[in-house]
């Protein structure tokens, strides 16, 4: 019953097709050719212009981070000259900070080693810690 109603409907639009094809003139098959390839390619723009925009949109997303880089790296660079200059009375201490601490006798570099030790041992940040002197015992 089904098989005869579906072959029945495969007829009919069979039917329906051929009676319009028959119809269709070549004039008018041509300017449904030429409508179709500009649709066709119209589609084929529209893909182009958005895969150039995400490509541009990652090359500068790219862009950005190398230059966030290039930057991190040469304050890195800078950072060590600038450690070893003095730091001026008026500059403002950092959030956190605790000032400046009195060292009698003992490098830079092993008092900061000291300062991170200390801050190891006692599971503390550094910046909550609050150095007065460091003193080395002979």
């Amino acid at each position: 019953m089904i098989d005869a109603t579906l072959t029945e409907s495969i007829e009919e639009i069979t039917e329906v097709t051929t009676e319009a094809a028959k119809e269709l003139s070549i004039g008018e098959a041509g300017v449904t050719a030429v409508f179709g390839y500009a649709v066709v390619f119209f589609g084929l723009v529209i893909l182009m212009c958005v895969l150039y925009c995400t490509g541009a949109y990652f090359k500068s997303k790219d862009a950005k981070a190398k230059a966030a880089a290039e930057a991190e790296k040469k304050n890195a660079e800078q950072l060590p000259a600038a450690a070893s200059a003095p730091a001026p009375a008026e500059q403002k201490l950092a959030p956190g900070s605790a000032g400046h601490v009195k060292l009698f006798d003992v490098p830079d570099k092993e008092a900061a080693m000291i300062m991170a030790i200390v801050a190891d041992k006692m599971q503390k940040p550094l910046n909550e810690l609050h150095f007065i002197s460091i003193k080395e015992v002979k």
